[in-house]
């Protein structure tokens, strides 16, 4: 059943203006988020163990911990907020994020671990409040990507940042709390301009519905009309966060494992090209105006990511790429399905069913499990791990969750062609009738 609009609908320059402040407003404001989020991680805070656990293992663990509970707690929030609460938000979830950095600056180890907690658990509601002001528009996958592109790239240009303040004498323990004042004010500037953009339009409402705050019951309602195909979308997705997120958090030790400790400008540069990528290829999907043909095309972008993961795998093992162009393989590889389901899949699924709802509720329960898989990997990985080769253990992951991953997909993809063909049929026979 097709949901394309017949109705053309041109953009005029008042429009095109709106997308491009849209676009602009999004990448500040999350890329300046990230400045509280992943600076620490430049750090290794090698000497330090606590129970026989490495203490940049267990500082990375506690602050996704928090951010796996917020992810959660999101799920209800996000999708009950109202719009006109998510600019003070953002701001309010920020500051509370910097005074965790301070606190850990200023705390003795290992105790000071503690309040990356807290600083996760600010942190993890802002995708879904940027997110907001970006859903239900013609141009929602461009929109998106651009705010993909800036964690993309922000994760990169954020640890440039950490290193640069290392190697200038600041400590490992108070880098993370300057790194985020330096974001701070650029932060500000792009959520006051998130908090300028106009509501959708009726076009956009034609095309992608109207997206409407969500109660308890009418969530779960959403949830079990689509229950096993979301579901198996949910497990791989689990597992792409698994994988982004290791690849993230342990970049230094990757790229020592892979024979070239990465300078600081190495980040940037590795993820500037996965960023550049991304983007292309997720607002090409924005031409793609009837909703299932969109919805199926993105499953296809998904797959062709895990192809390309295994074969950045296959030339890293039998030496025939080298250090780079396999970081920036496998950025490609990860980021193509996952910035396809912020972007594409769940945006475009609301639009073909035409169910009433929004997409902060279906990503943040996708973000909540994706999260507290990569708590279960990073909290067991020291149980199992012996040899201390990073590079082995980032492979093994990349391998099974690659398999699982298209298995889960193909699943996916049959679930929602057979009812999606069903519902055509229903149609059809209501049209008789």
């Amino acid at each position: 059943m097709s949901n394309k609009v017949d109705a053309a609908s041109p953009f005029n320059k008042r429009d095109s203006f709106w997308a491009l402040w849209a676009a602009a407003a999004a990448f500040v404001t999350y890329f300046c988020m990230y400045g509280f989020r992943k600076p620490f991680t430049a750090a290794t805070f090698a000497g330090s163990d606590v129970w026989g656990v490495d203490l940049k293992t267990l500082i990375v663990s506690t602050q996704v911990l928090g951010y796996m509970v917020s992810k959660f707690i999101g799920i209800k929030v996000i999708s009950e907020m109202p719009p006109r609460r998510r600019a003070i938000a953002i701001l309010v979830l920020i500051a509370l994020a910097e005074l965790a950095l301070a606190l850990f600056g200023v705390s003795p180890r290992p105790w000071n671990t503690a309040w990356l907690f807290f600083n996760g658990l600010s942190l993890g509601m802002v995708f879904g409040l940027v997110l907001g002001f970006l859903e239900g528009r013609r141009l929602t996958e461009a929109l998106t990507a651009g705010l993909c592109a800036s964690f993309i790239l922000a994760d990169g240009v954020t640890k440039s940042v950490g290193s640069w303040l290392l190697e200038r004498g600041v400590t490992e323990d108070w880098m993370p709390s300057v790194a985020g004042l330096l974001f701070f004010a650029p932060l500000c500037i792009g959520v006051a301009m998130l908090s300028r953009i106009p509501v959708p339009n009726d076009h956009d409402i034609a095309e992608r519905t109207a997206r409407q705050q969500l109660s308890r019951g009418e969530r779960w309602s959403l949830y079990g009309r689509y229950a096993g195909g979301l579901s198996m979308l949910i497990i791989m997705y689990l597992l792409l966060t698994v994988m982004r997120s290791v690849r993230a958090d342990f970049a230094p030790e990757l790229w020592r494992g892979l024979g070239e400790p990465a300078a600081p400008g190495t980040f940037t540069r590795s993820e500037l090209l996965v960023a550049l990528g991304i983007l292309l290829a997720s607002s090409c999907t924005v031409l793609v105006r009837d909703n299932r043909a969109a919805f199926f095309v993105s499953l296809g972008t998904c797959g062709s990511g895990f192809l390309l993961i295994g074969s950045a795998l296959i030339g890293q093992q039998t030496r025939t790429i080298g250090a780079f162009p396999f970081m920036v393989m496998i950025g490609l590889g990860m980021y193509l399905p996952y910035v396809a389901m912020h972007t594409t899949v769940f945006e475009r699924l609301l639009a073909m069913t035409r169910e009433r709802g929004n997409l902060g509720f279906l990503m943040y329960v996708a973000d909540a499990f994706g999260y507290l898989g990569y708590v279960f990997v990073m909290v067991t990985r020291n149980l199992w791990t012996t040899t201390g080769d990073f590079l082995q253990f980032f492979s093994w992951v990349c391998w099974l969750a690659t398999g699982l991953s298209l298995v889960c997909l193909l699943f996916s993809w049959r679930y929602f062609a057979v009812r999606g063909s069903h519902r055509g049929a229903a149609a059809v026979a209501e049209g008789i009738a």
